[in-house]
This record gives C-alpha cells, structure tokens and sequence, in this order.
C-alpha cells in the first residue's frame, strides 16, 4: 500500500463529518481506494498526526506502523477472509458479535505520540444507498489501564496458583506423614515411656486411648453377639438345605438352587467364620493396643536419680543387643577412667542401645566395626563422654538436621518408629546434657553423649 497524497475520494462520504469531528471517540474512514478520508480531533490526539496530514492519503498505517500494512478497515474494504485479517494480526483480531463484516483487534503500540499504549481497534464497512461497501471506519480505544490492571491480575492468579500448589503438596506431605504415624501407632508406647520431652504426646495417647476405649468396648460386646447370631443362622441354614433336598422337582427348588449357585452358598459358610476369626483377632490386637496407650500413658515419675557404673550399663546394653550386633560387625570398647555419676541408669542404657542398634543396622553388608569410647573431663564443670562410633553407611547432611524430630525415619515402614533418637534427646535433655553426631556419607557416624557427674538438687522432672 504505497502512501499518496492528496489523492481525490472514489466516494462522497461527507455525511459523516458532523459524527466525526464531534465524536470524543478516536475514528478515522477511508473509502474504497484505501485513501483517508476522515481523521476526527480524538485520532488526532491519540496519534499525535493531524487530520491534515492523513486525509487524502494511503498513510494510515503510518501512526500504529513502521512499515505500509493494512489496517483492519483495509482489510474489510478488500472483503479479507477471518484467516486472512487473523494473519495480520497474528490471531489478535476476530469477527465483531455485534456488528456483521466488522472486526475487533487489540496491539501493543511503542511509537505512539504520547507514549507506548494498548489499543483497540473496532472497524466496520459504510455502504452506499444500494448497499454496496464503498469505505470503512475504524475506532480506535486505549485500553492500556485495562490490559495493565488484566497483567497484573494474571500474576495475582498465577501466584496464588503457585500458593495452592504449594499448599496442596504441603498438606498432601503432611497427610502422608499423619498416615505414616497411625501405621506406627502399635509400636509407639514402648519407645515413649520414659521420655518427659514427648510427655504432651503421652498425654495425647492417654485421651486417645481412652476415647476409643468406649466405643471398642461395645463393638467387642456386640460381636461376640453377633458370633451367636451367625451360629444360629448357620444351624437355620442346614435345616433348610435339609428341606430342600426333599423338595421336589419343580420352579421352587430350581430358584433356590438358582440363587444357591449365585451367591456361592458354600463358599460363603467356608469364608465366614474364616472372616469372623480374624475380625475377632483384629478387635482384640485393637483392644491391646488400647490397653498399651494407656499403660504408656503413665509417664515413670516415681524412679529417683542414683550413682551408677556407665560402663557396667554399657556392657550390659551390649549383652542385650548382642544379637543384633555379632553378625554384623566386631564392638571394640574404649573404655576411661570414669567415677560414677548421677543418673537415671535404665534410661541411659536404652540410649545406648538405641544408638547400638542405629550403628549395627547402618552397616551394609560387609562386616564393620562398631567402637564405643568413654572420656572423664575433671574441668571445673566435671562430665563424662560416651561416644558410639561405626563404619556405616553415614548419614547426610539433610537427615542429620531432623533426625531428632519425633516420629522422622529413614527406614521403611514397619521398621521404625521415627522415636528411638528423639526418645534418647529428651532422656540427654532429662540428664542436662548434650548429644551430637558427626558423620561423612559412605563413611560412618559418630554419636557423643555428655553428661555432668552431678545432677542438681532439685529434680529437672
């Protein structure tokens, strides 16, 4: 389209100068040569080109564009097809809902007069008396606050997308893990006994207990109840097997053996008690499970502080767990002089077998070693050290900072708890002492434990 100036109207379209130059909205009309023919004082300010520049001419691109193109009136003078306005458009523009043969199209403009600026574009055929299309006209719409306030409602909507995700999948680890907890609940008394740092979680499984105590009670009594009932029905049911063997030919014992075969009559006198056993055993492993909630309820409060041998606690830790150890690696003692101190002995030995038990089963298959060496500090604060040493797997940097989170484990499902090292901080926490781990991943770990040779006066329970 090759810009001209002055080039004499194909048309007489004055009839709509009033509507033009009184309109507040930015409007300009070509006829069907493409050449302007009207450029009202709102194009004028939107474009920063005046009406005397345009009118006449092929240049009303030369406002929106670089380079001679169509615009969307153009393009209706010229009957395009949707795909071929659509190509100019690069798929911005589509067919008006209001208005037959108009188009609506919304750019981005950087080289306007007044600045960079979204716009809209609405145009629309003018016909003559016979309804022949003799010009186009377009209006223009700056819709920039419009697509300014649609952006940055997009990035609020992206946000909280990303906050719902993130959300979800938090929620979704957190079920995961509560579910994992309910999986371990069986296990869960004997590890927290004698633990005052999880004592709120056995006050928890105290109230837990004993609200499904209740419930479990009744269910236990009604299905012995319903055992009875079954029984009864099954003696029923013989009789009427019984019966039916006398009935005769004919539509009655042809149903019933119709409906015997359906429900698989006999597998179901098989399956049933089968089924009733095992309920009855789930119950009862319910009922005990209720039982040890309760037991471990019972925080032991009544055991005092006494001076006690710690190598005589760890040789007998290592008595105990020897079975888990001497297929697995060789238990080197590195024992010091150490006086005794003032402790709590049956809790520290289950530390020490908790962390004896965390060595042996870190160890892969070769054989390892498994070192336990003992220090006295004689400082002016006197303490002792235990450390547990092995050639284990080792443990990384991630796992070493939640390893003493209550319920977190490494090991698969129905092989910890997640307890035993949380259970042996609260009881070094009990102790006003300390415990650490240094470890190198493929190497080993290294647990120390430091407790002070007195305890105070009053009791830390």
């Amino acid at each position: 389209m090759t810009s001209t100036t002055n080039l004499p109207p194909a048309t007489d379209l004055s009839g709509i100068t009033g509507y033009f130059n009184g309109s507040p909205v930015p409007a300009f009309a070509i006829d069907r040569d493409h050449v302007v023919i009207k450029w009202n004082n709102a194009c004028e300010k939107i474009t920063g080109v005046t009406a005397a520049e345009m009118i006449g001419t092929r240049d009303q691109w030369r406002p929106f564009y670089d380079a001679a193109r169509p615009l969307l009136a153009d393009l209706i003078v010229d009957a395009a097809t949707t795909a071929t306005v659509n190509a100019h458009y690069a798929g911005n523009a589509q067919p008006s809902t209001l208005t037959p043969s108009a188009y609506d199209a919304v750019g981005f403009f950087p080289q306007l007069a007044h600045g960079p600026a979204w716009l809209r574009f609405s145009a629309s055929p003018l016909f003559d008396q016979h309804g022949n299309v003799v010009g186009a006209m377009e209006i223009l719409q700056d819709v920039t606050q419009q697509k300014v306030a649609e952006e940055a409602l997009l990035r609020v909507q992206e946000d909280l997308e990303c906050q719902v995700v993130q959300r979800t999948a938090e929620l979704l680890r957190r079920n995961a893990e509560l579910t994992e907890v309910n999986e371990r609940l069986s296990s869960v008394q004997q590890q927290l006994v004698q633990s005052d740092k999880l004592a709120s979680i056995g006050q928890l499984a105290a109230g837990v207990a004993h609200e499904i105590n209740n419930p479990i009670g009744y269910i236990f009594s009604n299905f012995g109840t319903l055992e009875t009932y079954l029984a009864s029905l099954m003696e029923m049911l013989d009789i009427y097997e019984q019966a039916e063997e006398a009935l005769g030919a004919g539509p009655v014992r042809d149903n019933i053996r119709a409906v015997r075969e359906r429900i698989e009559l006999d597998y179901l006198k098989e399956d049933i008690p089968v089924m009733m056993r095992e309920s009855m055993e789930g119950i009862v492993r319910v009922r005990q499970i209720v039982q040890d909630l309760k037991d471990f309820s019972r925080v032991d409060n009544f055991m005092e502080w006494q001076w006690a041998n710690l190598h005589r606690g760890i040789d007998s830790t290592l008595n105990i767990v020897s079975n888990e150890v001497k297929y697995k690696a060789d238990v080197v003692r590195d024992y010091g002089e150490l006086p005794d101190i003032e402790c709590l002995p049956s809790q520290l030995n289950q530390v020490i077998m908790n962390l004896i038990v965390n060595a042996a089963q870190s160890i892969g298959p070769e054989r390892g070693t498994i070192t336990i060496r003992t220090r006295y500090d004689d400082g002016p604060d006197a303490s002792v050290s235990i450390e547990v040493s092995d050639t284990g797997s080792g443990i990384s940097a991630g796992t070493q900072a939640r390893m003493f989170d209550p319920f977190f484990t490494t090991k698969a499902v129905g092989i910890g708890t997640g307890l035993g090292l949380s259970m042996a901080y609260g009881i070094i926490q009990k102790h006003r002492g300390q415990i650490t781990v240094e470890s190198v991943v493929g190497t080993g770990s290294t647990f120390r434990i430091t407790l002070p040779i007195h305890q105070p006066a009053t009791d830390p329970h």
